[in-house]
């Protein structure tokens, strides 16, 4: 699987609104979850798309995928660290408050910021329950895997 079929792939996925996909070939296992204000919808993808055209017909070895980087002890807390290569922000849009700043207190599972990789938002949730103390990259910095993004003091 190349670029060009990746983003194939990406513009029909955003043609349809679909919002979770998984593709597993040639022994590359592909997830793309996005965020959806409108539920999928419940029909079949319009003729002439066979999204499951794009899946092996034979059972290719599973991936041995490296998990996404979790939260690390820090000096001061804990580093949350970007699972993803995209851009981040710390708010939904430039006129919504941001999801977590620097003294707020995150519950295990709240959304910490966004990550756009690909014209997809990520949600990137909190990993431990705590006191955000650092927020290491700027609105709208490019972010590479593993950067840390924010330090939470558990709680």
């Amino acid at each position: 699987m190349d670029i060009s079929d990746l983003k194939e792939i990406l513009r029909i996925l955003e043609a349809q609104d679909i919002t979770e996909f998984e593709l597993e070939q040639d022994g590359v296992k592909l997830r793309v979850c996005r965020s959806s204000s409108a539920p999928a919808p419940a029909q079949a993808p319009a003729a002439g798309i066979a999204l499951t055209a794009l899946v092996p017909t034979t059972a290719a070895p599973p991936a041995a995928l490296p998990p996404p980087p979790a939260a690390e002890p820090a000096e001061n807390g804990t580093l949350v660290k970007s699972p993803i290569v995209g851009t981040f922000y710390r708010a939904a849009d430039p006129n919504s408050p941001p999801f977590a700043s620097i003294g707020d207190r995150v519950k295990v599972g709240q959304v910490l910021c966004i990550i756009e990789a690909m014209k997809l938002m990520n949600e990137i949730e909190a990993e431990v329950a705590g006191e955000i103390v650092k927020i290491h990259p700027e609105n709208g910095q490019p972010v590479q895997y593993g950067d840390p993004l924010f330090t939470v003091r558990p709680a």
